[in-house]
């Protein structure tokens, strides 16, 4: 098969070079969106066969495989997120020829006579806050925002207020390249988030005074359960912890018993690509874990309150890397509910404190769970902080299988 993808803007009567118009007037099936045949309708040669691109994709391709050539009209540049990617990843074979224009962050940054060669671009149509969360921990100082009918300027706007990333100024372009209906505004946050928008539009973000991003957040900048210190997992044992769990290889951590948040929030901050699943059994936590996230900056984290041997996990991405917190006595329950779930080549980490007259001995436990499940161990690490009790940092891990690879959760039982 072969594909002639030609990419117009959102002008209700677009210039087309004769090149593209040869094509266009040859051409016997056509296909875009509605809104593409809206523009297009009065360019198409009589008799002219169009097939709407609409989900299912499935439908849409069974129509086209009746046929020899196929134009397609899509927005911009339609290699840049854009179906052009689509024909490629679900028709390898067929041919491509691609007639682009400028996508919308380009035409926007040339608006605002904008340098972009610097511009991180963030995808939103039709996907989850993940990518943008990351751009934001990482403090991009430049970023590129593809927006839907979801996440609109309003609701980015008001997610990074939330989440203290108040140093941005909005740039928004609405029905870019229409004489009639094209606007730029250039606006603060506040005002931004108790805006409307018309669609479509995008999005450039261009920070200023970054806040700060710490290698091992102070621990009286949290938020404390009952105002108890001890409840904390300290700075230097937090940053230990995640380095035995090698988090920079790592794409899914689970966090069991997360208390205050601090292993979730500061993982998340010094690793932003990981996805991160706290557990905690405890109500009040729930509002704890929130209030830190944003103090810090770490918007993301999955919580999942109750007890986590009845827990769903269906559903949830597969963890490589799993810190247990707390245990209430029954670690070797939660080991085993663990490792049905855990990744080939995942780890398991716990802190244990050694104290005199503690009457469940977590590392005993925790030997003794290694040892009938077949779990190899690193050896331990023993920390001690001031006047406190010594803390060992235990690790252990199962060996990677041919064939391994991410995957959803989908029998957690026992």
């Amino acid at each position: 098969m072969k594909f002639i993808v030609i990419g117009i803007n959102d002008a209700p009567h677009p210039y087309l070079p004769p090149d593209v118009m040869e094509r266009i007037g040859n051409g016997r099936v056509f296909s875009g969106g509605k809104r593409h045949h809206e523009i297009m309708s009065e360019l198409l040669p009589e008799g002219a066969l169009w097939i709407d691109i609409s989900v299912p994709l499935d439908a849409v391709f069974d129509q086209y495989r009746g046929h020899d050539e196929v134009v397609v009209i899509a927005s911009c540049d339609p290699l840049f997120f854009g179906f052009a990617n689509t024909i490629r990843s679900r028709l390898p074979e067929a041919e491509i020829v691609l007639f682009p224009s400028f996508n919308s962050l380009q035409t926007l940054a040339h608006r605002l006579v904008l340098p972009y060669h610097d511009l991180r671009v963030v995808s939103l149509t039709g996907r989850p806050w993940a990518e943008f969360d990351c751009a934001l921990i990482e403090r991009a100082s430049k970023m590129g925002v593809l927006t839907d009918r979801t996440h609109t300027p309003a609701a980015i706007a008001r997610r990074m207020l939330d989440y203290g990333y108040n140093h941005y100024t909005m740039h928004v372009g609405e029905h870019l390249g229409n004489p009639d209906r094209e606007r730029v505004s250039s606006l603060q946050l506040p005002e931004a988030a108790d805006c409307e928008f018309e669609h479509p539009n995008c999005v450039i973000l261009v920070g200023h005074d970054p806040r700060p991003r710490h290698l091992g957040i102070p621990d009286n900048e949290f938020a404390l359960l009952n105002g108890r210190e001890k409840m904390i997992t300290k700075s230097s044992i937090r940053l230990l912890t995640l380095q035995a769990m090698q988090l920079p290889r790592r794409r899914v951590l689970w966090d069991i018993g997360f208390c205050t948040g601090s292993v979730s929030i500061e993982a998340r901050q010094l690793f932003p690509h990981l996805q991160v699943v706290a557990f905690e059994v405890r109500p009040e936590c729930e509002r704890l874990l929130a209030e830190n996230s944003r103090r810090h900056g770490t918007p993301g984290i999955t919580v999942r309150m109750g007890d986590f041997l009845e827990a769903d996990l269906c559903g949830l991405p597969q963890p490589d890397a799993v810190f247990i917190g707390g245990h209430g006595g029954r670690l070797k329950d939660i080991m085993a509910r663990v490792l049905t779930v855990l990744a080939d080549d995942g780890c398991m980490v716990m802190n244990s404190v050694t104290a005199p007259r503690v009457t469940t001995d977590s590392h005993r436990l925790w030997d003794e769970a290694c040892s009938e499940l077949q779990l190899s161990q690193a050896p331990a690490v023993r920390i001690v902080l001031g006047d406190n009790h010594p803390i060992e940092i235990l690790t252990c891990h199962r060996q990677r299988t041919v064939g391994s690879e991410q995957r959803i959760v989908r029998n957690p039982k026992l």
